[in-house]
């Protein structure tokens, strides 16, 4: 069973690499899991600091929703590989994520689908062009993920419950959009509290502004993942 420290991935989303290693350094053994996305990883230094933290003995979870095509695809998983990150996210469409699995094999990185984004709800679907309702292009995705050997999938936290039954126990769900009880929302729309992820199975929980927002990151940082032990007790 996994550590409930590390089931707290921390996204870096901060302006610059000093700021992400301040943040880092006052985290301290508080957090063993790191996300590095775009704001980050354009920055600077980003993946650089990726590898840093890896070297360290911290996992790393590069965010960049890869697609494209499958040669760019597999060749960006490649370089991802070597950085010594753990997971890497790729957008859930078919021909991607073929390209993504052949790409690491042979590596620890686990590649994650990313369903739909935590900010769509099923208006926002509609304005893209989809016939489908949130749940209804999750469950579809995330068949295609499952067959296609992908680890693990990027999901609403309101749809763990659906999925798990789906996918059995070894697909890892990955859930963005965890806010505690008392937090803002900000630009999210399908939002959970950490202890309700944790009770419909997801694996992991990805928390950035109510970590790194709060006036104690580390105090933050710990009472999420004493949340997540209560909730994961059986």
């Amino acid at each position: 069973m996994l550590d409930p420290r590390e089931r707290l991935i921390v996204a870096l989303d901060v302006a610059s690499v000093e700021a992400a290693q301040a943040l880092v350094q006052r985290l301290g053994a508080s957090v063993s899991f790191y996300k590095i996305g775009y704001q980050l990883g354009f920055a600077g230094g980003g993946l650089t600091l990726a590898r840093s933290l890896a070297e360290a003995g911290n996992q790393v979870f590069i965010d960049m929703k890869l697609h494209d095509i499958g040669h760019t695809v597999a060749r960006g998983v490649e370089s991802v590989a070597r950085l010594g990150a753990s997971f890497l996210t790729v957008h859930a469409y078919p021909q991607t994520m073929h390209a993504a699995v052949e790409a690491r094999a042979g590596s620890k990185l686990r590649i994650l689908a990313v369903t739909v984004l935590t900010s769509y709800d099923d208006a926002d679907l509609a304005a893209a062009g989809y016939d489908f309702t949130v749940p209804e292009l999750v469950a579809e995705r995330a068949g295609q993920a499952r067959d296609v050997g992908i680890d693990g999938l990027v999901c609403s936290a309101l749809e763990v419950e659906t999925l798990r039954p789906l996918l059995g126990p070894s697909m890892l769900l990955v859930t963005p959009g965890i806010r505690p009880a008392d937090a803002d929302v900000g630009d999210q729309k399908r939002v959970t509290t950490p202890a309700a992820a944790i009770a419909a199975g997801a694996d992991y929980l990805v928390v950035g502004r109510p970590v790194i927002a709060a006036p104690d990151p580390k105090a933050a940082a710990d009472a999420i993942v004493a949340e997540i032990a209560q909730a994961a007790r059986p």
